[in-house]
């Protein structure tokens, strides 16, 4: 499924991709890049409401938004819908925003809790990155920004196989700057913490707020200031780096 703004995005516009889009964190960055003066690429897997909201919110600030409907889990999906899409503009900013979890401790943890998750959240990764970097590197300009998790830095009991992706994505970044950084392409990675999104709705707070010093859950738009910080000109000399927007949840 693909869906255009009244406005189509021109050639001479800044456009931002946003891997995972239409709500929580993802949601935020697109609205606050929109704010930014980015036109928005919004991807999603299936939630075809809440993207369209968010489309909504997007237009409302002036800025016109695509939204592609596809599982980034899906590498040829993948290639079919971003490869095309970075021949006609490549875009300036990636914001890698996917994730699935499928706690279960490891003990119990069945083969398709692992797959999944890792092919969601780390083979997301190149499946999207891979579909994009040639345009990125002839245009010789770019920011990428990965959406990993405390959980990657510091392990979470419960979370073998998230934890691993994000601590793969992490790993994943880092070597990328290595390689792209001399074409003028910063990669860096934002790992928040415990943020107020569906995918928390049903911890025991009352057992975590205790372990974090701020005392309190973080919010998308906190996550989402960082990472159009990274995507801005205030952040040119900022590469290779894991931010961490946790509360002191990790120090």
């Amino acid at each position: 499924m693909t869906t255009d703004s009244d406005s189509k995005t021109s050639n001479t516009n800044r456009v931002a991709l946003v891997i995972g889009g239409s709500r929580g964190i993802g949601r935020a960055t697109a609205i606050r890049l929109a704010k930014e003066g980015f036109d928005l690429w919004l991807t999603y897997r299936s939630n075809h409401t809440e993207a369209q909201a968010t489309q909504k919110l997007i237009e409302a600030q002036g800025r016109s938004c695509r939204l592609f409907a596809f599982d980034i889990a899906d590498r040829q999906a993948t290639e079919d819908v971003l490869r095309p899409l970075a021949e006609e503009q490549s875009p300036d900013v990636v914001v890698f925003n996917a994730g699935i979890t499928r706690d279960n401790l490891m003990v119990f943890m069945q083969p398709e809790e692992w797959s999944d998750v890792i092919r969601t959240d780390l083979d997301g990764f190149y499946n999207v990155m891979h579909s994009l970097l040639f345009a990125m590197i002839r245009a010789r300009k770019g920011r990428i920004v990965a959406v990993a998790s405390v959980s990657g830095q510091v392990g979470q009991a419960g979370q073998v196989n998230y934890s691993a992706a994000k601590a793969g994505l992490i790993g994943a970044c880092k070597a990328l700057a290595r390689e792209v950084g001399k074409r003028n392409i910063l990669v860096n990675v934002v790992a928040p913490g415990l943020i107020e999104t569906d995918m928390t709705d049903e911890l025991p707070l009352d057992k975590i707020l205790p372990l974090i010093p701020m005392g309190r859950v973080g919010q998308a738009d906190e996550v989402a200031s960082v990472i159009a910080f990274l995507c801005s000109e205030a952040s040119l000399y900022i590469h290779g780096q894991v931010i961490g927007v946790n509360g002191g949840l990790a120090i």
